[in-house]
């Protein structure tokens, strides 16, 4: 059972901590909230930040492709290479992703969105934030909290655009541009949120979002990260995808009613 009152964090992970932003929502007993950004100067300060918390959404793979991961051992080996393989085909009849530049999660929210495929962690510069996610997840299991890949522990990986589809939210252009009509978009995004949870969020906060597609997408992490608390969230249904998700990681896709979130 949820407490009376609970944290969640949202983290927008970048490469560095200057690029990161983190949003951390005071979820209250009467389905108000309380709403700020932070600014960890460093990772032992971010860290810090999700230890409080009681579940964090993070904005970053905690894993990479099984299939690459094979295929990369097996070069470093010297041995002979797994062939390629894709994923399961669309219902459509298009054929799935391929298993060595995305996860099975990526081909599942793929396929459960209908959107674009998210980035590839082996083969994008995605790969580069990963790597920074490695790290914070094992100086977080290095003080005896286990973080597994999966979500049922304090950290759970989201993907922001996937999550406001699911929410009702389409968008038809990116609003992580630096024009106007960004940032008209991300102004709509948070008119969206508001409605959607049945109250207005702080002026400092919605400026913030609007001048930053970085502190958006934080604030939905953690909106998200709600939602996995509160087991509002997809979850690794059949053997295979509980497997994957302990080591690939697993995309938490939200239920379609922000207003749950608030109890």
């Amino acid at each position: 059972m949820v407490q009376e009152q609970t944290v969640t964090v949202g983290v927008d992970l970048a490469a560095s901590a200057r690029r990161t932003a983190v949003c951390r929502v005071v979820w209250g007993d009467e389905g108000g909230l309380t709403v700020e950004f932070l600014v960890p100067e460093g990772d032992e300060e971010l860290l810090a930040v999700v230890r409080a918390a009681d579940k964090t959404g993070l904005d970053c793979p905690l894993g990479w492709p099984s299939n690459f991961v094979a295929t990369v051992l097996a070069h470093h080996r010297g041995t002979r290479l797994p062939p390629p393989v894709r994923f399961q085909d669309r219902t459509d009849g298009r054929p799935g992703l391929d298993a060595l530049r995305f996860r099975l999660t990526d081909d599942l929210t793929w396929k459960a969105t209908s959107m674009r495929p998210p980035l590839s962690v082996s083969t994008d510069l995605l790969g580069v934030v990963a790597l920074r996610a490695a790290y914070l997840l094992d100086a977080l299991a290095a003080t005896g909290v286990p973080v597994p890949r999966d979500g049922s522990g304090p950290v759970a990986e989201v993907y922001p655009a996937a999550a406001l589809r699911r929410w009702g939210i389409h968008l038809t252009r990116s609003y992580k541009s630096a024009g106007p009509g960004a940032r008209a978009l991300r102004e709509h995004i948070v008119r969206s949120v508001e409605v959607g949870l049945g109250l207005s969020l702080p002026e400092a906060v919605r400026a913030q979002c609007a001048d930053s597609h970085d502190h958006l997408d934080a604030l939905v992490c953690a909106l998200v990260a709600r939602a996995v608390q509160i087991e509002d969230t997809v979850w690794p249904r059949t053997p295979d995808e509980r497997a994957a998700a302990r080591q690939e990681g697993w995309i938490h896709l939200p239920g379609r009613d922000l207003a749950a979130l608030r109890g």
